[in-house]
C-alpha cells in the first residue's frame, strides 16, 4: 500500500509508466503479474500467470473501457497474452481477475500524469474487435428488445459461428447446455446423455407421445426422445445452421419418421396438444418481462395432464439482471436472467402446477471445464475455423463462467410443471419415477 501511494504521489508531479497506472488506478490491486511494452510492470514476481500487454492499441482498450470490457477487447484482439496458461482455458488467470478488474477514477493529477506518461492518443477508444457486437443502446435499431427480428439476430450472433466449430468444443453430443454427471468420474458424452435421459424419465416419455422441444438447438433431446422413447419429436430453434445440422443427423440416424427440426421462432408453433414440452437453455433469451407470454403460450400447447420440463440459467436471487457488458457484447446479446423463484412464479402464474425443481449448479461447473478442455484439445483446428480472436473469446468466457457457477453466482434449474385437467388431475404417481 506504501508503494502504491508513493507512486500515486509521483502521478501528481510527473508521468506514469502503463504498469504504475495499472497498478495505482485498479480498486483491488493486482492478483497476478503484468508486463508492459514499454519495459513496465506490476504485481507479484512470483505469479505462476502473466498478462502481457503488447502495444499501444491494447492499453487504449483498456483506459477507454476499464474493467471486463477493456480487457475483452484487448485480449480478443491480441494486443493482451496470457503466458503460463493455454488461451484456450484462461481458468487460473479469470480466478485470479474476476470481480478485480474495476479502474478507479484517476484524479486531476493523475489524469495529467497518464497524459504525459502514456499519451493522448492512450485516450481514444479504437474500434472494437468484429467479434463484440453493439452495445444494448445502439441495438434498438435492430428492432424492440425480445421482438422476433431482433431475437433472431441475437441467436444468429452466437449460433450460427461454425457448426464445426462447435463439434470441436461441444463433443459428439453437440449438446450446448449443462450436463448431468451421473458420477464422479463420468465423461462429458455419459452427462450429456443423463442429462437428455433425466428430461425424458421427468417428462415421463413413451412410445407414441409428442414432444415439443423449443430452442432445441442441435437437436439432442429430439433425437434422445425419438431414439430412446419411440416419441414424435418436434425442435424448433431461431438458428439456421442448428437446424440443418439436426435435420441431417435425424435423418441419418434413421430417425426421420419420429423427429423433426424446424427453423422456426418457438411463438410460431401452430400445432398443440402435446404431452410434452422440453425447453433446454432457451428461458435465458426470453428476457423476464416476457415470462408470462412464453409461460402462457408453452400451457396453450399442452394437452390436459401434459408436462413441461424447463432447463435453464438462474441466479442465486430473483432480482431480474442483465449480462455484464462482456457477455452482452461478445457472447449472449439481450441475455437476462434471474432466480428460480421468478422461474416457478411465471410458469404457476401462467397456469401450471409446479411439481418439482432441482439445481444442477455444480454440473454446470464441471460441463464448462469439460468445454474449456475440447477447445485446449482441439486448439488448431478452432482458430483454422473461426479465427484466434473468436477462439480466445470463448476460451475466456467458458473459463469466466465456470468461476460463476462454482461462487453460486449463478445457478442452473430444472422446474417442472403439468397443465392441470379441468377436474384437477394432473396424472402424476404418488411418489417421482425418475
Amino acid at each position: 500500500m506504501a508503494l502504491i501511494d508513493s507512486r500515486r504521489n509521483e502521478s501528481d508531479r510527473g508521468s506514469l509508466t502503463i504498469g504504475d497506472a495499472v497498478e495505482t488506478l485498479l480498486r483491488d490491486g493486482l492478483r497476478l503479474r503484468f508486463e508492459a511494452y514499454d519495459g513496465s510492470a506490476a504485481g507479484p514476481a512470483d505469479s505462476e500467470v502473466t498478462l502481457e500487454l503488447l502495444n499501444q492499441r491494447g492499453l487504449a482498450y483498456l483506459l477507454t473501457a476499464p474493467g471486463d470490457l477493456g480487457l475483452a477487447r484487448a485480449y480478443a484482439a491480441g494486443d493482451l497474452v496470457i503466458h503460463g496458461e493455454h488461451p484456450g482455458n484462461p481458468y487460473a488467470v479469470m480466478q485470479r481477475l474476476k470481480d478485480h478488474t474495476k479502474f478507479r477514477a484517476p484524479t486531476a493529477g493523475e489524469l495529467l500524469a497518464i497524459v504525459r506518461g502514456l499519451g493522448l492518443s492512450s485516450l481514444k477508444p479504437p474500434p472494437p474487435p468484429p467479434q463484440e457486437h453493439l452495445p444494448r443502446w445502439r441495438r434498438v435499431m435492430e428492432g424492440v428488445r425480445h421482438s422476433m427480428t431482433r431475437d433472431a439476430e441475437a441467436i444468429h450472433h452466437h449460433y450460427d459461428v461454425s457448426n464445426a466449430f462447435y463439434r470441436h468444443v461441444l463433443g459428439p453430443s453437440m449438446a450446448y447446455t449443462c450436463a448431468v454427471y451421473p458420477s464422479e468420474h463420468a465423461s462429458l458424452e455419459e452427462a450429456q446423455y443423463e442429462k437428455f435421459d433425466l428430461v425424458a424419465r421427468k417428462l415421463d416419455l413413451r412410445p407414441g407421445m409428442r414432444l415439443l422441444d423449443v430452442g432445441c438447438g442441435w437437436g439432442g433431446m429430439v433425437r434422445h426422445a425419438a431414439r430412446e422413447y419411440g416419441v414424435h419429436a418436434l425442435g424448433v430453434t431461431l438458428s439456421a445452421q442448428q437446424a440443418s445440422w439436426a435435420q441431417e443427423a435425424i435423418d441419418r440416424d434413421g430417425l426421420g419418421d419420429l423427429a423433426e427440426v424446424r427453423h422456426l421462432d418457438y411463438r410460431e408453433v401452430g400445432e398443440g396438444d402435446f404431452d410434452a414440452v422440453s425447453s433446454i437453455g432457451l428461458t435465458e433469451h426470453i428476457g423476464v418481462q416476457n415470462y408470462p407470454g412464453y409461460f402462457g403460450f408453452l400451457h396453450s400447447r399442452l394437452r390436459p395432464e401434459g408436462r413441461l420440463l424447463n432447463h435453464c440459467i438462474t441466479r442465486h436471487h430473483n432480482r431480474p439482471t442483465p449480462a455484464g457488458a462482456f457477455i452482452d457484447r461478445y457472447v449472449f446479446p439481450d441475455g437476462e436472467l434471474t432466480g428460480s423463484g421468478t422461474i416457478i412464479t411465471e410458469a404457476e402464474d401462467a397456469g401450471f402446477e409446479v411439481m418439482h425443481t432441482e439445481n444442477l449448479r455444480l454440473h454446470y461447473a464441471r460441463t464448462l471445464a469439460a468445454w474449456n478442455q475440447n477447445l485446449v484439445d482441439h486448439w488448431d483446428a478452432c482458430v483454422a475455423e473461426v479465427g484466434e480472436g473468436t477462439a480466445r473469446v470463448w476460451g475466456l468466457y467458458m473459463a469466466a463462467c465456470r468461476i460463476g457457477f462454482e461462487r453460486n453466482e449463478v445457478q442452473l434449474a430444472q422446474v417442472l410443471g403439468v397443465k392441470v385437467g379441468p377436474d384437477g388431475s394432473d396424472g402424476f404417481p404418488l411418489r417421482p419415477t425418475w
